[in-house]
């Protein structure tokens, strides 16, 4: 198949693959490229290439796929190699294709306008995959072996670089049959040796990660006929709707949990990395009996003992296992649900007048419907755990812990689910490192509401020196007036100062058809019963 040039081949790519949205920065490096996405497709104009990738990654989460952005070369992919970290860490699966300069000029050192010095070693460093189109023969293949390297488990992204010339160039494609990969099963050995130690259990757990959510139903039913209580990571939200009984959920680290974990006899853990801030910095102690299921094999074992590792796709090693499940003692379900009851009164409390604005989210928001949060005290603290995830596509958030990501991620999932609302949650300090993104949304228009955290700074390392040192560095910053710069930018706004605002507040901002922007003032709002720090460690105390 011939295609005129570049532009058109990836539009038949992106098609193949089901994307209808590129999210990106045209340049003149990638000219071809963004004017056939734009005639054929859609091309979302973010203002920073780092937002490009963070929308491609949850417009990718968000519909349980594939998200596409397009950056410049040299200077444009060094801007989007941090949220390439982000979506390697969180292991979701991007199509990043960035410009290159001239062939003829490429690796010379002459400086020509928009090289850098190895830039496919770049993004080798912060992608799964990363490949250069060497000819116009070629680029159809590598764009095809790259969206399959980033939808193939473990995932993360893929990056390609296409030189100029090449992208000006007639294509010649032959598009090749893949044959889909056989789900990986653990050996049967292995699998009988774990299904005995399930059948024993008796007080029993289990922890869903991100490797969870391709096994909903099995999830569900393991908890059904074992009357066990399900752990998650943030990751593993909503794999099991958190409104069901038995999920206590992303509550690890709490003291009930951690007397629960204590007390069970068996731990069955599926397709969780166990990060840091989720088992405090690794210090969570686990049962013994530990039977870990992963389909990355470098993920068995690696921070916590494991008495059957199983490599092997989350949904078929499940199966394999259902039929040893054994129902649990009488009482341990009861206490499961007990526990869960606990700790979630214990944050609500905690959070004192911001739970008046979680519980007007969840009332306010379809039981589907995308929550994109950006690193800041109220995700951090309730956003993560006490809001509740019905489903895993909802559950958006950077999983590498990087600020600044919320909205780019926000604006993503909103414009691949735009049927219903997205709300995004972020602070004042995060927001600002991507300010520009207020002008994507404007122009874009999804169905968001922007909710803006107002506290005049980086809210979670303030708490922390305020903890551990006796002065501030770098943490009191100055914020705009959003009412003024909600207008400049043609967004509605509103403004919640005290309890009673949130419901009417957000109901009316949710169910408009386009964009709000809400500030919520933390100075009149008062503050947190507890003051929130991170779950980090500070050397020597």
């Amino acid at each position: 198949m011939r295609h005129d040039n570049g532009g058109d081949l990836l539009v038949t790519v992106l098609r193949e693959l089901g994307i209808d949205t590129v999210f990106g920065i045209v340049s003149v490096h990638n000219l071809p490229l963004v004017e056939a996405v734009d005639r054929e497709l859609r091309f979302v104009p973010v203002r920073h290439e780092a937002s490009a990738v963070n929308a491609a990654d949850a417009y990718g989460r968000a519909r349980g796929g594939l998200g596409c952005a397009l950056t410049s070369t040299g200077t444009g992919a060094g801007n989007a190699a941090g949220s390439l970290i982000e979506a390697l860490s969180a292991g979701t699966s991007v199509l990043h294709v960035t410009g290159q300069v001239e062939s003829e000029f490429l690796g010379s050192g002459r400086g020509f306008i928009h090289e850098t010095k190895d830039q496919l070693g770049m993004l080798k460093a912060v992608s799964a995959y990363a490949a250069s189109v060497p000819d116009a023969g070629q680029a159809g293949r590598i764009l095809r072996e790259a969206a399959r390297s980033a939808l193939a488990a473990p995932g993360g992204p893929a990056s390609v670089e296409w030189p100029i010339d090449l992208q000006y160039a007639a294509q010649t494609d032959e598009p090749v049959e893949y044959a889909t990969p056989a789900p990986v099963v653990p050996a049967q050995g292995e699998l009988a040796a774990a299904g005995a130690l399930l059948a024993s259990a008796r007080r029993p757990l289990v922890w869903a990660g991100g490797g969870a959510n391709t096994a909903r139903g099995e999830v569900a039913r393991l908890l059904e006929a074992t009357g066990a209580g399900l752990i998650t990571s943030n990751s593993g939200r909503g794999s099991v709707p958190e409104d069901h009984e038995q999920v206590i959920g992303n509550f690890a680290t709490t003291p009930a949990v951690r007397a629960l974990l204590k007390d069970a006899d068996v731990l069955l853990t599926i397709g969780t990395h166990f990060r840091s801030n989720e088992t405090a910095d690794y210090t969570l102690e686990l049962p013994a009996a530990h039977i870990q299921i992963d389909v990355d094999a470098a993920a068995l074992g690696r921070v916590h003992p494991v008495t059957h590792a199983l490599h092997g796709d989350a949904a078929g090693t499940l199966t394999a296992l259902l039929p040893h499940a054994a129902t649990a003692e009488p009482g341990w379900t009861d206490r499961v649900g007990a526990v869960r009851t606990e700790v979630r009164a214990i944050l609500h409390d905690d959070i004192g007048p911001q739970a008046a604005i979680c519980e007007a989210i969840r009332a306010a928001l379809p039981r589907e419907a995308v929550v994109a949060r950006d690193v800041t005290i109220p995700s951090s603290s309730w956003g993560n755990r006490l809001l509740e995830m019905y489903d895993p596509k909802d559950n958006v958030f950077p999983r590498g812990g990087g600020i600044g990501q919320g909205l780019g991620m926000g604006i993503g999932a909103a414009l691949a689910r735009p049927d219903a609302p997205t709300v995004v949650i972020a602070g004042d300090g995060g927001l600002a490192v991507h300010l520009g993104e207020l002008l994507t949304l404007a122009q874009e228009r999804p169905r968001l509401t922007l909710i803006v955290f107002n506290d005049g700074g980086y809210g979670v390392l303030r708490n922390m020196q305020d903890h551990h040192s006796e002065r501030r560095s770098g943490v009191d910053l100055t914020t705009p007036d959003f009412g003024l710069l909600a207008r400049a930018c043609g967004l509605p706004y509103a403004r919640i100062a005290a309890e009673e605002h949130a419901g009417p507040v957000l109901a009316d901002a949710i169910a408009s058809d386009g964009p709000t922007l809400v500030e919520v003032d933390l100075g009149a709002l008062g503050p947190m019963k507890n003051p929130f720090t991170p779950p980090v460690r500070i050397p020597g105390q």
